[in-house]
């Protein structure tokens, strides 16, 4: 049984994508606002949140933010057709893809589907992670590469546990950025990111210059290979 979280203000167009969506083996739950939607996630775990950017009590960005900082729930966007920076922004936050009003539901139940295929993390992330020859254990805070130790700083433990958790999916360096050091410094240079990203490199690939694994996406930021 798959878990949606729909986060809508418009009732009608709430209701419709709950009913696109209905499924036996799915389980669809509708709120319309922020505060109903962080207590609905308090209490339980979802497969995927749909999420629309303007709620009455406030930016569903914020709440996209603050599922970032704990979570690799994969989060489709609603948004205006011409709300172009709330597309940026939202996927610079950490948005897995977005669909601009109005759209078809026929389209929304792929992209919602196309989700779910790739077994997105669920709400709460395990803290344990085999991607041979790697085995990460982000709970006990043990790395091993052939099951030999690796030993890595918090701030590469955070940048890793983002990556491993949405392998497959470039993150941007500004999210990144925004993620790893959250609740840090005020400003962030991005040079801290390219050093903790080639720290990294040098303690887990074999040849750092040419990574298999923690690969560089020009012009947009970085990428944990998926698996081959």
């Amino acid at each position: 049984m798959k878990h949606i979280l729909i986060v809508e203000d418009d009732a009608a167009l709430g209701d419709g994508v709950r009913l696109a969506l209905q499924h036996p083996e799915l389980e669809a739950v509708l709120c319309r606002t922020l505060a109903e939607a962080r207590a609905a996630l308090e209490g339980r775990t979802f497969d995927l949140a749909i999420l629309d950017v303007n709620l009455p009590d406030g930016s569903g960005l914020d709440l996209l933010r603050q599922l970032r900082r704990s979570s690799a729930l994969p989060v489709v966007l609603l948004t205006a057709n011409d709300m172009e920076t709330d597309i940026v922004t939202g996927l610079e936050s950490g948005a897995d893809d977005y669909i601009t009003k109005p759209f078809s539901l026929a389209v929304l139940r792929a992209r919602v589907n196309a989700q779910l295929r790739r077994g997105g993390a669920a709400g709460a992330p395990a803290d344990r992670v085999d991607l041979p020859p790697f085995s990460f254990d982000f709970g006990r805070m043990e790395f091993r590469k052939n099951g030999v130790p690796v030993d890595l700083s918090k701030t590469e433990q955070k940048l890793l546990r983002l990556l491993v958790e949405n392998r497959g999916r470039t993150l941007t360096r500004a999210a990144l950025v925004d993620r790893v050091w959250s609740g840090g410094a005020e400003y962030v240079d991005e040079n801290a990111l390219s050093v903790t990203v080639k720290r990294l490199r040098d303690k887990l690939e074999d040849v750092p210059s040419k990574p298999r694994h923690l690969r560089t996406v020009y012009g947009l930021g970085y990428t944990w290979a998926a698996e081959e």
